[in-house]
């Protein structure tokens, strides 16, 4: 059955979650998770998306983005997940997928739902129990983003 395209305009701010194969662990370790961050970045500037906000959890990752061509989000997770897959196997010689399935997103249609979602991103690791306070959590945009405003690249 052929899935259909998420077409989205430019424009389009969206939420994309996606998750570890069997809510697997994504990351291993801080450097994995430091080239995913490295990664994200290259590809929005590929890509024209501006970020937003983003949390690296233990089996799943969200991002918030505004892509500037149509479609762009669909390149940029395709690269995105492609890439760390391929790097994350070669690192622990393993193979199969990484994600589980394709990344779920959602559009952003208000200025209130947008400030709405990158408060539901951001607070993940403390609804988890990871820590207390959001800013304790080095794997997410909170810090940035309460210094450099709303997009951060």
């Amino acid at each position: 059955m052929v899935r259909p395209l998420r077409n989205y305009p430019a424009g389009s701010c969206l939420h994309m979650v996606q998750r570890g194969d069997n809510r697997r662990p994504c990351f291993h370790n801080d450097q994995e998770r430091q080239r995913y961050l490295e990664l994200m970045e290259c590809l929005g500037k590929k890509y024209r998306c501006d970020l937003h906000a983003y949390v690296l959890m233990t089996n799943h990752v969200h991002i918030l983005l505004t892509v500037h061509a149509q479609n762009a989000q669909s390149m940029f997770m395709k690269d995105l997940s492609q890439q760390t897959a391929h790097w994350v196997h070669l690192r622990h010689g393993s193979t199969g997928t990484m994600w589980d399935g394709r990344y779920h997103s959602s559009q952003i249609d208000s200025d209130a739902y947008l400030l709405t979602c990158q408060r539901y991103i951001e607070l993940n690791p403390v609804r988890a129990g990871m820590v207390d306070l959001p800013a304790a959590y080095k794997w997410s945009s909170y810090r940035q983003t309460q210094r450099v405003g709303r997009v951060l690249f």
